[in-house]
């Protein structure tokens, strides 16, 4: 048997808020929540982690079905032109997310361990996921992981695995400790170069994210688990992001094929000193992303006899779009090394950066 509650927590309400409310409810309140109210149930950050999946695994159908309704909405042809060509563009991005959505629902009813928790799911727009593999609440070892640029829905389940792939190598370097890692696409990533020229979607992200490592804590049960956020791409300018403008409650953050994090030191995203790590493959692209003013300094002289010998010298070689590169030394962070595999093979096999970052996860 179920029963409503009495209250509910008022919009806005914090992590800690929510988890005091949760744990004074009884167990026929949590029930009658989680079957009558899982949109609310599924999104609250506080609200344990097992109870955010059952709810969230409840609307997966739902959520499914809306994306149905959508491309079926799209599937009248229109004049060949313009209006066509975009037509078809939003019918091959829907069914992408369709893809997505289903591989996810794959993950989630595989058996086994590390079993997957569903804590967020929105299609709206390009999509959005939040999903664990093990369990925060009870890991000692926490990693959320924020992709970059391009990531949606359609990409949920390969930047999942990418994960995954960290969580087997905690695994395989420390047995003894339960670790569990999330991934963390619950903001709007931008889609093209244009837009992730600009900081406004990571600035945008900041909140979600800060509130999202803030129930994490105050959800988990028994002694604090050492929390690890990492970003790769335009995900570690979200990352630095908040944790410049909200905290996030970390205890390291991890930058890998950054153009910048949004602050010029390490010591400006308050963490503990010595828990800021970013690596750099020597072949990523990333590394060209240099500041607006010089990149229009190196096209000015380009063909020059000054061009070639303004590169040489140039005096701030650290700085990239978003401020000083996290992987130099002058940024004040640590460096672990990765090997020449671009700008999206920090997980490939074989690659150091993938134990360095499960090392950092296990806090060794």
């Amino acid at each position: 048997m179920s029963v409503p509650p009495a209250w509910r927590p008022a919009p806005g309400a914090g992590p800690a808020e929510v988890s005091r409310w949760w744990a004074g409810l009884t167990p026929a309140e949590r029930r009658w929540l989680v079957g009558h109210e899982p949109d609310r149930v599924g999104r609250l950050d506080g609200v344990p982690v097992a109870a955010r999946d059952q709810a969230n695994r409840l609307l997966l159908t739902r959520r499914r079905a809306e994306l149905l309704e959508r491309r079926a909405g799209l599937l009248r042809p229109l004049p060949a032109g313009p209006l066509e060509m975009a037509r078809l563009a939003r019918v091959a991005g829907v069914e992408a997310a369709l893809r997505g959505l289903d591989g996810l629902g794959e993950r989630l009813a595989a058996p086994g361990a590390p079993r997957a928790y569903l804590l967020g799911l929105d299609p709206a727009g390009d999509g959005r996921a939040v999903v664990a593999l093990g369990n925060p609440d009870r890991a000692g070892a926490v990693l959320t992981y924020v992709p970059g640029m391009t990531a949606d829905l359609a990409d949920a389940p390969a930047e999942l695995g990418r994960a995954a792939r960290v969580l087997d190598r905690c695994a395989a370097l420390g047995p003894g400790t339960e670790a569990a890692a999330v991934l963390w696409l619950d903001y709007d990533a931008p889609d093209f170069l244009p837009e992730a020229a600009r900081g406004r979607q990571a600035e945008d992200a900041g909140p979600a994210l800060h509130r999202f490592q803030e129930g994490l804590r105050a959800s988990h049960e028994g002694p604090p688990a050492r929390q690890t956020v990492l970003g790769h791409s335009y995900g570690s300018l979200v990352v630095g992001t908040a944790a410049r403008d909200h905290g996030l409650g970390a205890d390291a953050l991890v930058f890998v094929g950054s153009p910048g994090v949004g602050v010029d030191h390490a010591a400006e995203l308050r963490v503990p000193p010595g828990q800021v790590w970013a690596a750099t493959a020597p072949d990523d692209v990333i590394r060209l992303a240099r500041p607006p003013e010089e990149l229009a300094r190196r096209a000015l002289l380009a063909g020059t006899p000054l061009g070639r010998a303004a590169a040489l010298l140039d005096p701030h070689d650290d700085r990239l779009w978003f401020g000083t590169d996290p992987s130099t030394p002058g940024f004040g962070g640590r460096r672990f090394p990765s090997g020449r595999h671009g700008h999206a093979g920090y997980w490939d096999p074989g690659n150091p950066a993938l134990d360095g970052m499960a090392r950092i996860v296990l806090g060794r």
